[in-house]
């Protein structure tokens, strides 16, 4: 777990001399992959309740920061979008019985469990991740680590799933200023592929047709001459992200395209 940490071939834990009292970062990782949104999730081997990847803010580290450790350790990744999204700062938001359980599961001392009986705000991050440039990173003698469908998601940690709700909320809102594509698909896609991608993030089928025109409107991807070969079907174009234009739009925050009914 990030909120545990490696040494050697034992578990160390978080002092106050080291990191921030009460404060942590959560991260919603997102990929795209067999048609599907996926969340990252993991869970102690004897616990029945998943987590996001999260951890705690060295006194030294910037909260940011903080929230690209977790996803490096996680992912093995450096380079992706991530986005602080909400403070999660709600009295009731643990439930302390998950962390006595987790106490217990990992026979900590009473020093140490003080730690995990604090109240904790944390903040909540989102990232968009391409799913084959995932190389995951587990502690297998103490947890689990996997991929979980958004819209069949265990049982998960205190709350978790408030802070995955509020993540996915925050996306749909920001369609129409990032093209998510660009993050969850490799470098050449069909277009299926992305409207697959936009229809998984909404929840709503998108007319074919209206979506493509879109999209090739603003001027976002490139038509290019390959085919994506699929056997006995027709081969779909394969197409490309201009990242010229996607690098403008994003510091300029331009507004790349409205979601009307006639996507629907």
């Amino acid at each position: 777990m990030t909120r545990l940490f490696k040494s050697g071939e034992s578990l160390t834990y978080p002092t106050q001399e080291e990191y921030l009292d009460s404060i942590s970062v959560d991260c919603v990782i997102f990929s795209f992959h067999e048609g599907e949104i996926k969340v990252l999730l993991n869970k102690l081997l004897k616990s029945e309740n998943w987590m996001l990847p999260g951890g705690f803010v060295r006194v030294d580290e910037n909260v940011d920061d903080a929230a690209c450790r977790v996803l490096n350790i996680r992912t093995g990744l450096d380079d992706v979008f991530l986005k602080q999204f909400h403070l999660f700062g709600e009295c009731n938001r643990l439930d302390f019985s998950d962390n006595k359980k987790f106490i217990e599961d990992l026979n900590m001392d009473a020093d140490v469990a003080k730690w995990y009986l604090r109240r904790f705000v944390t903040m909540g991050y989102y990232a968009l991740v391409e799913y084959t440039k995932v190389n995951l990173n587990v502690y297998h003698d103490v947890e689990e680590l996997d991929w979980f469908s958004l819209n069949k998601l265990p049982n998960l940690y205190s709350d978790h799933r408030h802070i995955i709700d509020g993540a996915i909320s925050s996306i749909r809102i920001q369609l129409g200023y990032v093209p998510v594509g660009f993050q969850l698909l490799p470098e050449k896609f069909t277009m299926p592929e992305l409207r697959m991608v936009y229809e998984a993030i909404i929840g709503k089928e998108l007319d074919r047709r209206n979506f493509q025109r879109k999209m090739l409107s603003v001027g976002l991807i490139t038509k290019l001459e390959e085919k994506r070969k699929t056997g006995a079907h027709k081969a779909p174009y394969l197409y490309s992200f201009n990242k010229d234009r996607y690098a403008e739009a994003e510091r300029s925050g331009m507004y790349l395209m409205s979601w009307s009914s006639s996507f629907f």
